[in-house]
């Protein structure tokens, strides 16, 4: 008897997710895909509150096949994945956290998506509930894009549908010695490896479930381990993109979204040598990746933020973050008749500090919410010498070594 390959693969890693591994089963439950196109593979990591029972119970209604695994604690997600991954037999795999739920449409129009354009990964519009939700990346439904040409760089959480091909061909697997940003890691590895990626815009297939009990399949850990998150995403870009334009956008997100957050309001916080350790543990990596092309596209205050941890300036950095934990607004100093804004965060134009003053230039998307700027004009300098250098050219082109002018 020939079995049917499932389309999809459905893997679940649980642990203590009672009572959200209910509705979270339940969505899976109420997909308009055929049953008999997918498969779950649930993953108990552990539980001691119900969750593998839960499972168990479910595979034995489940319209669909169910396979359950139980296992000692792993500590993470990562774990749990790997062994869905590795019993997976779907064209493709979607991990779905137990404390989440599916739209009921999801799997169907991901599936047909990825179909239809020939896409390896495929993002589903993702909605919050009782938390927040990464929204940049949803403006329109893209039958395929790339990491380089959309926002996507900015939600590198698992919950994606990936043809299972590309995660075999490449052995992938995510990392059980992260604690924390294994999944950003994968997916952003995901995202280079693609032969084109999808997204779903007008319709929510991903429900991100806040828990009230404040406890999730991820575990937290101290600060320490957001910096082996940090490190491990800007060497896989570094190893992956060439130096230049494409590889600082991608950059971008691990010093955003990973390295700045360690020196915000909880700084001010911190011990003299917790901060200490912070600042030697991000000197490395600014040495290694932070360009003057990744600061550009920072607001102000981040980019100076930075700039004093890569320059290791604790005692000006924290004045810096003690203003911005105060929900100060920094003043706005227009010159060149309004063509450059500056921001007068701490120590503008402090000869002491001696910051240049390109860390406080506000790039038009920031520029624009002031009143008297003009768009256009922060590189106007450049411009007029190109087209001075341009009207030489043409005329040396025009006259003759004579300088008489050149037969038409």
């Amino acid at each position: 008897m020939t079995v049917t390959q499932p389309d999809v693969t459905v893997i679940i890693g649980a642990y203590e997710a009672m009572p959200y591994l209910v509705e979270c089963l339940a969505s899976v439950e109420a997909q308009t895909i055929d049953p008999g196109r997918i498969e779950v593979i649930a993953v108990d990591d552990g539980s001691t509150d119900g969750t593998g029972e839960c499972l168990e119970e479910f595979a034995a209604r489940a319209p669909m096949p169910v396979t359950v695994i139980q296992q000692d604690n792993s500590g993470g997600p990562s774990g749990p994945r790997n062994v869905g991954l590795g019993k997976a037999a779907g064209r493709y795999v979607f991990f779905l956290d137990a404390d989440d739920r599916l739209g009921p449409e999801a799997l169907e129009r991901m599936v047909a998506m990825g179909d239809k354009n020939g896409t390896d990964v495929v993002l589903g519009r993702v909605e919050g509930v009782n938390r927040t939700a990464p929204k940049s990346m949803w403006g329109k439904t893209l039958d395929r894009t790339d990491v380089f040409s959309s926002n996507i760089k900015f939600t590198l959480s698992a919950q994606k549908l990936f043809r299972r091909e590309l995660l075999t061909r490449h052995n992938m697997r995510f990392d059980e010695s992260l604690w924390t940003g294994e999944d950003a890691l994968f997916t952003m590895e995901a995202y280079l490896r693609a032969d084109g990626i999808s997204v779903v815009a007008d319709y929510t297939c991903y429900y991100l479930v806040g828990r009230d009990d404040g406890k999730h399949v991820t575990k937290t850990g101290g600060y320490t381990l957001r910096f082996d998150s940090a490190r491990a995403l800007m060497n896989l870009i570094a190893e992956h993109v060439p130096a230049g334009d494409r590889r600082d956008l991608l950059m971008v997100r691990p010093f955003l979204i990973t390295l700045l957050p360690q020196f915000g309001p909880k700084y001010a916080k911190d011990s003299e040598k917790v901060r200490q350790h912070k600042l030697e543990l991000a000197k490395p990596l600014m040495d290694a990746h932070w360009t003057p092309d990744i600061a550009r596209r920072l607001k102000v205050e981040e980019r100076l933020r930075l700039h004093l941890v890569a320059e290791q300036r604790p005692e000006l950095l924290l004045p810096v973050v003690e203003f911005i934990k105060a929900k100060k607004q920094a003043a706005a100093l227009l010159e060149k008749k309004g063509r450059r804004v500056y921001l007068a965060y701490p120590h503008f134009r402090d000869a002491a500090a001696g910051i240049p003053d390109s860390v406080y230039l506000a790039e038009p998307r920031e520029a624009r919410a002031f009143p008297g700027y003009r768009e256009g004009g922060v590189d106007s300098f450049l411009r007029r010498a190109v087209r001075k250098a341009r009207r030489m050219l043409k005329s040396s082109r025009e006259a003759t070594p004579g300088g008489r002018a050149a037969p038409a």
